[in-house]
């Protein structure tokens, strides 16, 4: 069965506090699929994001983004006053992550003052989570007490996790460890209703891991022996990937390697019990550089760039196997992007997962691609571009004239039509079972509205729509070219006000 989807993230939903949020605007945002006929609602990590703002460097592979938290729903329980919220937060057009950091938990602190930790649910919660909650919670205690430092600035005792000093710190920081279980039961609840909104009314939603954590995170802190890391637990190793056509001196993410070796004397437990996480949260899950698993890129600690990394083996198809064997059948989307060798080739035939396309790949003049859509098979997922790359618009600008002649020709561009319109039409008639398009597309967005940059710092992350780009034209857009190329969502989405909180 053809579908089609919607690439947006939380934190660009329109809304009054800075950021998007679980509140009414993601609820509306469902709605806006329903009548459009769409399938899917792709989002990317959900993660508390730490310093750069990415949400592919989180402080938890768990955990989810406490912006993300509706301070609306708050004042509804009682939790919240409204003057708490309106006296103290502006409401930018692009996302301030500074403001947000300043300001932000002293709003959700209020809440958590007047939270009853007895409460049937909260317990419930704390209970089904407290084999990652609980060094999560700790983890950002202890960082507050150190002005957000890193782990590895802490003290050595603490660093190293003696147990005296661990028990000391839950003594000390008590009151704060609540708070961030706390934020972790809204984020989780509000989010879980969201998403049974969204499946009550035949939307699926496609989450976003990705394959490596962030050094600074409690999953590292708490789980060293699973990574590459020295006797001082710093790493050893870093992943990234090599110079391309794209950069010429490569990606260095800075993410510490996992030791695939440790990982499977214990069956890759850890990696099970974050998949299983994942599947509560999403209906499909996209594993970003899922390369990695196959061979993955091992770049020197301290080298400056990533010319000096070498290929490593991973682990293959045993981790797949493994999860299988646990959790049974799971909806794995696999971006298979980057240096595709015949061993990936095999490991994604033996998983079974769809791989990505994208038509932004697909266009060089001096050369045909196997992005093009000719060379498509029915089980891929289809995008015009992702988060990383440009919006549609820009990527026409920076394309070379023999290239952008190339891609009017072979998408049958013609005339003073919109070249933007004409690639999502080539995307959507592609054979591809599943055709995502990212929302800035479909509101004809340029340079303003791309989420990220690769390896720059600063001024990523921060696009967000408006309430008036859901209108009556943007609709009935999408609405047509979906059924036009026999995509449209054809089961019975009537919506009821009374499903929304």
């Amino acid at each position: 069965m053809r579908k089609a989807g919607i690439l947006l993230h939380i934190s660009s939903l329109p809304g009054p506090y800075g950021i998007g949020s679980f509140g009414k605007a993601a609820y509306d945002f469902v709605d806006f699929l329903i009548r459009n006929k769409q399938s899917f609602w792709q989002i990317l990590p959900l993660g508390p994001t730490s310093y750069g703002d990415s949400p592919y460097q989180t402080f938890s592979a768990f955990a989810n983004n406490p912006y993300f938290i509706d301070l609306d729903l708050l004042v509804k329980e009682g939790l919240l006053k409204k003057q708490e919220i309106t006296a103290t937060f502006a409401n930018p057009r692009a996302v301030d992550y500074h403001k947000l950091y300043e300001e932000r938990f002293d709003v959700l602190r209020h809440a958590f003052k007047r939270f009853d930790d007895q409460d049937s649910g909260y317990v419930t919660f704390y209970h089904d989570h407290r084999t990652w909650l609980d060094d999560y919670a700790l983890f950002m205690a202890i960082k507050g007490e150190h002005d957000g430092a890193s782990w590895q600035a802490w003290p050595h005792a603490l660093r190293m996790r003696e147990a005296s000093a661990l028990k000391q710190a839950h003594e000390r920081l008590a009151e704060d460890i609540g708070f961030y279980r706390f934020l972790q039961y809204k984020a989780y609840t509000q989010w879980l209703a969201l998403k049974a909104y969204a499946n009550k009314n035949h939307i699926e939603i496609i989450g976003d891991m990705p394959i490596y954590v962030s050094y600074d995170s409690s999953d590292v802190w708490a789980n060293p022996t699973l990574f590459d890391l020295d006797e001082k637990r710093q790493p050893r190793h870093v992943a990234g990937v090599p110079p391309d056509s794209f950069s010429k001196d490569g990606q260095l993410w800075g993410n510490p390697l996992y030791d695939w070796d440790t990982m499977a004397k214990d069956d890759f437990a850890w990696w099970v019990d974050r998949v299983r996480a994942s599947m509560m949260l999403y209906d499909w899950i996209r594993i970003d550089h899922f390369i990695g698993f196959q061979h993955y890129f091992s770049i020197p600690y301290r080298a400056k760039t990533a010319k000096e990394g070498t290929w490593e083996t991973g682990p293959g198809i045993r981790v797949f196997e493994v999860i299988k064997q646990s959790l049974g059948h799971v909806n794995i989307i696999a971006e298979d992007l980057g240096v595709i060798t015949p061993d990936v080739r095999k490991l994604l035939k033996e998983t079974g997962f769809p791989g990505m396309k994208l038509l932004q790949f697909a266009f060089d003049s001096r050369e045909e691609s196997d992005y093009l859509p000719h060379h498509y098979d029915k089980h891929t997922i289809v995008y015009t571009g992702t988060h990383d790359n440009h919006t549609t618009k820009s990527w026409f600008k920076h394309l070379s004239q023999k290239d952008r002649k190339y891609c009017y020709d072979y998408i049958n561009h013609a005339g003073d039509s919109d070249p933007v319109v004409s690639l999502i039409k080539a995307t959507l008639l592609s054979v591809s079972e599943t055709a995502i398009i990212p929302m800035q597309d479909y509101l004809n967005l340029g340079d303003e509205a791309r989420m990220n940059m690769p390896s720059t710092l600063g001024d990523n992350w921060r696009w967000r729509t408006l309430k008036s780009d859901f209108n009556t034209a943007t609709s009935r857009k999408i609405k047509h070219l979906t059924t036009l190329y026999g995509r449209a969502n054809g089961r019975d989405t009537n919506t009821k006000e009374t499903n929304k909180p």
